[in-house]
């Protein structure tokens, strides 16, 4: 696996263990106080672990070799967990939180019982995120590049950082506003400012689910290689003598660590049929020495002058 890939898996795993031990303390924290920002937080904790087992299970079954049916593998299925990923956050997250923001505004009610529980909770909880953000950042600096975080995002092949990237920041955004409906509500004695947090975390989530949707939907339709991978297969082509030009090139991934690459190649006149077979097969080594998730390579040899004709 790519250090894409394990740094992936490296960040799920991280924040699969954080949000399981918040996800308790929160649900302690809300039966103990009634505070519907806590339980908010619960449910967004709830669906963050859920989405890291989907994301985990997603890289496991992509894993599976190809079939007759399957022909090239089962890479995307990646890329379909990530996005069932941004569905479950918006539903089970998002939605659930509006309705309880929606419940408590009808009938705000100030926290009475054990006061000091969600503070100290969500205090806790935003030390622990940090740390799963920590690892999701050191592991994203590893493969990001001199890119920026946004076009890290919106560019990468590889779902599972940006997700938990987007899940951490907006699992630390929901605390501190979960921490200021709560704190609000033990300063002014007014439930308002629960519904208002909650609220807030309900609106967070669906916008991070909206961005994480339009991504993944992107990368299951079938994005091209990197504008660096396809200059690195360019040269990889022209580095040698055995074609005269590149007619057109095009490129798909066909998983996060895997890429189709098919080209059409303008060849000489004179050569012979085993000339072509010999420069195609030396092509070939040549792109997945430069890019080496270049894993299924067409090339297909065209005279010039047919090229110049339409062909």
């Amino acid at each position: 696996m790519s250090a894409g890939g394990e740094g992936g898996t490296k960040a799920v795993v991280a924040a699969l263990a954080a949000n399981l031990g918040i996800a308790v303390t929160k649900f302690i924290a809300f039966f103990l106080t009634g505070s519907s920002a806590m339980l908010a937080e619960a449910i967004h904790s709830v669906a963050d672990s859920g989405n890291q087992g989907l994301l985990l299970l997603g890289g496991k079954t992509s894993k599976k070799a190809a079939t007759p049916q399957h022909p090239f593998g089962y890479g995307r299925e990646r890329y379909i967990y990530a996005f069932i990923v941004a569905v479950v956050l918006f539903f089970v997250g998002g939605i659930f939180a509006l309705y309880e923001a929606w419940h408590k505004f009808a009938d705000p009610h100030p926290i009475e019982e054990w006061a000091w529980v969600p503070v100290v909770v969500l205090v806790v909880a935003i030390v622990l995120e940090s740390l799963s953000f920590r690892t999701a950042i050191v592991e994203t600096n590893k493969i990001r590049g001199n890119a920026s975080w946004k076009d890290f995002v919106q560019r990468s092949r590889v779902p599972e950082l940006p997700v938990i990237l987007l899940e951490d920041l907006a699992a630390l955004v929901g605390l501190i506003l979960a921490l200021f409906g709560v704190g609000m509500t033990l300063i002014t004695h007014n439930g308002i400012w629960d519904a208002v947090g909650s609220a807030a975390i309900g609106v967070l989530l669906i916008v991070v689910a909206a961005i994480l949707a339009v991504e993944m939907k992107s990368l299951l339709v079938g994005e091209s290689a990197t504008d660096e991978q396809a200059r690195a297969i360019d040269a990889a082509i022209r580095a040698g003598d055995e074609v005269e030009d590149i007619v057109h090139m095009k490129t798909v991934h066909l998983g996060p660590e895997e890429l189709l690459v098919a080209v059409k190649v303008a060849v000489r006149h004179d050569d012979t049929a085993a000339d072509v077979a010999r420069g195609i097969d030396a092509i070939e080594r040549r792109i997945r020495e430069a890019v080496p998730i270049a894993r299924v390579i067409y090339i297909e040899p065209a005279l010039r002058s047919a090229v110049g004709a339409g062909s």
